[in-house]
């Protein structure tokens, strides 16, 4: 029986940072499309990793019970990546909120019941939440602690109060965040972390849809006058995530790490600023 570690989302991201913490490990990985899984399958067990394929529908808790099912079966879950979700040009409102939001929640959930002591996950969450006006303190612990079969029964989540994808996009991280800080305390009392990632422009799949779709020339005057002047890959996210992952980040849990080229930060105070645009 080897240690096992879960990835949920067949993409860049996930695979750059399987990569560097899966030697010696069974690596199971999870996609709704299960093609993309088996793609990204066959290229890290041609590398030497030892790699299964399976389905799994992030908006569905029963699908998930079934990738946690297969996965124990191959021994305890060591570690958690959690790349999957669908972007504001991939998705309506309800999609975007069931998968990113309900889904990710119902994953960390679950996970936490059943890693291994002294496991650790990192959650890929966004900029995008940064960038959202502050909700309330009310509004924060319930997204933090609510009942995962609860959350999109809450007021905010409603459709009159969403103004579109983006501002879905955002609620849901912005919850992912709140969500991690929450079960980390819970994944604590099995001596386990948890922390989240939120990555600016990285160079993907996903981004190139942003690229091209409706918020494209947005997207790409953002990695234009961000600090860094170009945009993120994934192996720079992976860099972050190895350390998350790894013993030398004991002391670190329920944290989530900005990795924007400074985005964020030319958003409030320079070229990026709204009263700049």
């Amino acid at each position: 029986m080897k240690n096992v570690m879960i990835l949920t989302g067949a993409g860049q991201i996930g695979m750059a940072i399987a990569r560097r913490m899966g030697c010696n490990m069974k690596i199971v990985i999870g996609d709704k499309n299960l093609e993309n899984a088996k793609v990204v399958s066959r290229t890290m067990n041609e590398a030497g990793f030892d790699t299964t394929p399976t389905e799994m529908d992030l908006s569905s808790r029963a699908s998930i019970m079934q990738m946690l099912g297969l996965a124990q079966s191959f021994g305890e879950i060591a570690i958690l990546v959690n790349a999957a979700g669908v972007s504001p040009s991939q998705a309506p409102i309800e999609a975007i909120l069931k998968v990113d939001l309900y889904g990710t929640a119902v994953l960390l959930e679950e996970v936490g019941k059943i890693i291994k002591r002294g496991g650790s996950g990192v959650t890929i969450s966004s900029q995008s939440g940064w960038r959202m006006p502050a909700l309330s303190a009310e509004d924060d612990a319930l997204l933090a602690t609510a009942p995962t079969e609860e959350l999109l029964s809450l007021p905010l989540l409603q459709p009159q109060n969403i103004r579109d994808t983006l501002h879905a996009y955002q609620l849901a991280k912005r919850c992912n965040e709140k969500r991690v800080m929450a079960e980390a305390v819970k994944w604590g009392e099995r001596g386990a972390r948890l922390n989240a990632i939120a990555p600016g422009i990285i160079v993907t799949p996903l981004a190139i849809d942003e690229f091209n779709g409706p918020r494209g020339d947005f997207y790409k005057n953002m990695f234009a006058k961000c600090p860094a002047g170009r945009p993120g890959t994934a192996d720079e996210v992976a860099n972050v995530a190895e350390l998350l992952l790894s013993d030398r980040s004991a002391f670190i849990t329920g944290s989530t790490f900005l990795i924007d080229g400074g985005a964020t930060a030319s958003y409030f105070y320079g070229p990026l600023a709204p009263a700049n645009l």
